[in-house]
């Protein structure tokens, strides 16, 4: 039971505090998975080596398994914050990446291009028309290799 002065058991996602190291990486890689894709994932893990296994390790649980797996705010909010905020820094193959997450949160097309209008504003201008050219980039490879699935707009 939760309330005022009791720990909420579901607020902190998998990162619970008898939760282990392993379960928290678990469970980050299942969410990781889920919004990026198993193919993603695979290349990612594919490419690491020495140099790079302790970053692919920290953001799998951190991010995905300390962040991400929190019940706080649903994926398309959480896809949403992400794409505002690789406009706002600058990230654009990041940015790629979470645009095709986004679309496997359920955000439509539409609903990336009221968020890349909003980033106009917040972000910049220029930012924006930059997230715009990526996000037409992303949708022409989908439709290249998904001819024959409709593309919501909601």
């Amino acid at each position: 039971m939760s309330g005022p002065g009791q720990p909420d058991p579901a607020r902190n996602g998998v990162v619970q505090p008898s939760a282990t190291s392993q379960e928290i990486y678990d469970g980050g890689m299942a969410v990781r998975r889920e919004v990026l894709s198993d193919e993603h994932v695979d290349r990612a893990n594919a490419a690491k080596d020495g140099f790079t296994e302790d970053f692919q390790d920290m953001i799998t649980r951190i991010a995905w398994g300390g962040i991400w797996t929190r019940p706080g705010l649903t994926r398309q909010m959480r896809s949403a914050v992400t794409i505002t905020a690789m406009v706002a820094h600058g990230h654009w193959e990041e940015l790629a990446m979470h645009i095709r997450a986004a679309l496997r949160n359920g955000l439509s097309r539409d609903e990336i291009k009221e968020i890349l209008l909003q980033t106009a504003i917040y972000c910049g201008v220029p930012s924006a028309n930059t997230a715009f050219k990526t996000a037409q980039q992303v949708f022409r490879e989908l439709d290249a290799t998904h001819t024959n699935e409709p593309h919501p707009t909601r």
